[in-house]
């Protein structure tokens, strides 16, 4: 449980808050809006937060009602009230909540080229949209999607982002997606995935994936990218995968030591996978599944045995059908639980908060209980939860001495927030991607006073637009 404070020091924090705005800071540390050129990310400085509500998500730490963040050299350094720290610019946050970034644990970012395109047809559905537009993306499509979501992941207060990228149809689209996300100095993990469309009888291109795993330093941006497998699984009707073909895929990567993910069970008519993979001993702590809708009690157990965590995305799975997301059975059974986007296809944004919002009312519903899921928990969920379950928990999810400076500022002073109570509630119930103020990743300042610093967001939504308009015509999708 989150260290107690005082009603005092609560009360004095939301007073405060309700009073006071953010002040800017140097330009040399708050960056411009003029947007450096592409790749050109800021430069990691040394700077204070100070007076802000601080939610660190840790245990020991707590709350702190007017706390302060000391960052330098993309580690934070200190966390605290009236922290000394001599030399270091400051950021005013009396009027904001400074909390961990979001943690996706899963979003096929390549596709939110396609935002919204999933229709009110079976044959203008999610699948067969993105099977027939994605045959004709070409690498520098990948990297319009891409980019976008990368965008639109910072401006929303995402730090983290699981890159499931189910469309890699030669090596050169690994390297445009990847591109993408190191411009974006976003933290993440690049999935490598099947081609869409791509024949159940043939592997991914193993060649090219584990040429990729050799290089990865060229590709990981300084530590902040790491490599893993999108895979298919076992499939399922009407296009199972032999195993000769899904043991050699699974196989390459954990030989490697790299993570593996895969959809299960996410339609009524593909229960029992979980039980499946559990039997061929391909669970693991090294595997995330995710949907894992339709489940029973023993495989709940089963994944919790094996230390397989799992993906939710409440937006995705109540849009398309798949069912409800099973959250508080699977933590009641011990399995670490992430959140994510999945597609903007579907969810048509990337907002955590209402990601969360959605878990909530959904657990909360389905057992008529009020209190089933906290405010607190969930917000757990998008923070250090899913940090845990994609292995990065020691450098990310909470902010503590010695972690990576990856967090968000939210302001409390906008009319769909003001006033300011509960800070948990506040920020499942009332926040909106909107009220981020300022992001940091790694100790770079990527958002800054609700401005994106290292990209142009005109040029990103029209060079998309007009890749996008290109990929329709291609695929004759009018």
């Amino acid at each position: 449980m989150q260290a107690r404070m005082s009603r005092r020091a609560f009360l004095s924090g939301a007073a405060a808050m309700s009073t006071v705005g953010t002040a800017g800071i140097a330009a040399a540390v708050e960056g411009k809006s003029a947007q450096p050129a592409a790749g050109k990310l800021p430069a990691r400085g040394e700077f204070v937060i100070r007076g802000a509500y601080v939610m660190t998500m840790d245990p020991t730490v707590g709350d702190i009602a007017r706390g302060d963040v000391h960052v330098k050299a993309g580690a934070i350094v200190a966390v605290g009230a009236d922290l000394k720290a001599a030399g270091a610019q400051v950021i005013d946050g009396r009027g904001t909540i400074v909390l961990p970034g979001f943690v996706d644990t899963h979003w096929h970012m390549w596709n939110t080229l396609l935002r919204s395109m999933a229709g009110d047809k079976r044959e203008l559905g999610y699948f067969p949209t993105v099977a027939t537009l994605g045959k004709v993306f070409t690498p520098d499509d990948m990297y319009q999607g891409t980019r976008l979501s990368a965008a639109e992941a910072l401006s929303s207060g995402f730090t983290f982002v699981h890159d499931w990228c189910h469309n890699v149809r030669g090596p050169d689209f690994a390297v445009a997606n990847l591109r993408a996300l190191k411009e974006s100095g976003l933290r993440g993990r690049f999935s490598y995935g099947t081609p869409q469309a791509h024949p159940p009888t043939e592997t991914i291109d193993l060649v090219d994936f584990e040429r990729l795993g050799r290089d990865w330093k060229s590709h990981a941006n300084g530590g902040l990218l790491d490599l893993g497998l999108a895979w298919r699984g076992m499939g399922a009707a009407p296009a199972p995968i032999p195993p000769e073909v899904y043991r050699k895929e699974f196989d390459t990567a954990r030989a490697a030591g790299l993570p593996i993910s895969v959809h299960v069970a996410n339609l009524r008519s593909r229960a029992g996978q979980v039980d499946a993979l559990a039997k061929a001993n391909l669970l693991g702590k090294d595997v995330q599944v995710i949907h894992a809708i339709w489940i029973t009690p023993e495989e709940i157990q089963s994944l919790a045995a094996a230390g397989s965590s799992v993906s939710l995305s409440p937006y995705t799975e109540l849009r398309i059908g798949f069912g409800f997301p099973r959250t508080g059975e699977l933590l009641a059974g011990g399995v670490t639980v992430g959140l994510s986007v999945d597609t903007t296809v579907l969810s048509g944004n990337a907002d955590m908060f209402a990601i969360m919002k959605a878990i909530q009312n959904v657990e909360n519903s389905q057992t008529e209980n009020e209190f089933k899921l906290p405010a607190r928990r969930v917000l757990e969920l998008a923070t250090i939860e899913g940090a845990r379950s994609m292995g990065v928990a020691d450098r990310v999810g909470s902010l503590k001495p010695g972690k990576r400076a990856d967090l968000i500022m939210v302001s409390t002073r906008d009319v769909n927030i003001g006033v300011f109570t509960d800070p948990a509630h506040t920020l499942v119930e009332a926040a909106q991607p909107s009220n981020v103020d300022t992001v940091v990743v790694d100790g770079r300042i990527l958002k800054r006073r609700g401005k994106l610093t290292a990209f142009d967001t005109g040029r990103v939504v029209g060079e998309a637009s007009a890749a996008l308009t290109a990929v329709r015509k291609r695929g004759n999708w009018w």
